[in-house]
């Protein structure tokens, strides 16, 4: 059933000229896919050499990360592709846009940091009943380079957390970060203690943690492909407080979903107590909106009580007469 909100409850189906709120694009946009294409080269020019790194001193740790770090430029440079399409103008077949290819982007780096984990996780499995020999100490050199490399690349990301997409981008960097601090520990340990098992267990270690952030970012995206109330916001508090407001006497037929990785969609139909004020009321319902909620793309309805009180039910004429 789709909620009503208000002081009375009225159901209708009423068309009338719709009242729409399009704004651009957020203004940063541009400087979040140049962020994210400069992140992905660096981060695949590193993977190389950290694969490198971790074979020569056979460090899992090291390797995983650099498993990690390879894919997460991969991801990074779906992110660029997606906001890039997001940017793409309306068209006769797409009257939204493109926006939901970063709601894709996060679907897909999601589930990938799933599957990587759950490879380096039977990997480190296998690894904990073996005894290898592992070079402890360059291993947490090349760590701790990977480290620095990944709180750059994320200090770069924090600006832009917001947008679903760059979140799933940081989530694999996040990732690389965990890898890279797994290692340099791992390595650290072995070089001290010479206890070679911490490499496998670091690996683990990682691997839950990873797969925390992925599910949790999985489940908002599928969500939002499935057009539902974006997790941070209640309808019925957004109702609520839109009818609060002194010339509105009901809100209904409220839906709330999400266009893109940063932006919300709102449409309502508003009963009102003067439609020749509507004009004042709907740019104070939209700074309403934008304000407390953070939703930019309103379409309303107005609807007066006169014509809601003597609306008629029209009975469905694809009911058979009994």
């Amino acid at each position: 059933m789709i909620p009503h909100f208000g002081r009375r409850l009225q159901v209708t189906l009423l068309l009338r000229t719709m009242a729409h709120s399009h704004p651009p694009l957020a203004p940063d946009q541009d400087h979040a896919d140049s962020v994210l294409w400069r992140a992905a080269a660096i981060t695949l020019a590193f993977a190389a050499l950290e694969a490198l790194g971790g074979w020569w001193t056979g460090s899992l740790a090291l390797l995983s990360d650099a498993g990690h770090m390879l894919t997460d430029g991969a991801a990074l440079a779906l992110g660029a592709l997606a906001g890039w399409m997001a940017r793409r103008p309306p068209s006769r077949h797409h009257s939204y846009g493109f926006g939901r290819a970063e709601i894709f982007a996060a679907v897909i780096n999601a589930g990938t940091m799933l599957a990587i984990g759950a490879a380096i996780a039977y990997e480190a499995a296998t690894r904990l009943g073996q005894a290898r020999e592992i070079q402890g100490g360059m291993a947490a050199a090349i760590a701790l380079a990977g480290l620095a490399l990944n709180l750059g690349i994320m200090k770069w990301l924090a600006p832009h957390k917001h947008d679903m997409n760059a979140r799933a981008a940081a989530l694999h960097v996040l990732g690389d970060t965990l890898g890279s601090v797994g290692a340099l520990v791992s390595g650290i340990v072995i070089v001290l203690t010479g206890w070679t098992p911490i490499d496998a267990i670091a690996s683990l270690f990682i691997c839950a943690l990873i797969a925390v952030s992925s599910l949790r970012l999985l489940r908002e995206s599928v969500h939002a492909l499935m057009e539902g109330v974006p997790l941070r916001l209640s309808a019925e508090s957004v109702g609520m407080e839109m009818a609060k407001h002194k010339a509105i006497r009901s809100v209904h037929d409220l839906h709330i979903w999400t266009l893109s990785g940063s932006r919300v969609a709102l449409s309502a139909h508003v009963v009102v107590r003067d439609l020749s004020r509507w004009d004042r009321t709907l740019r104070e319902l939209q700074l309403l909106l934008r304000e407390r909620f953070g939703i930019e793309h309103v379409t309303l309805q107005p609807e007066s009580p006169a014509a809601i009180e003597a609306r008629v039910a029209v009975p469905d004429p694809r009911r058979r007469k009994a």
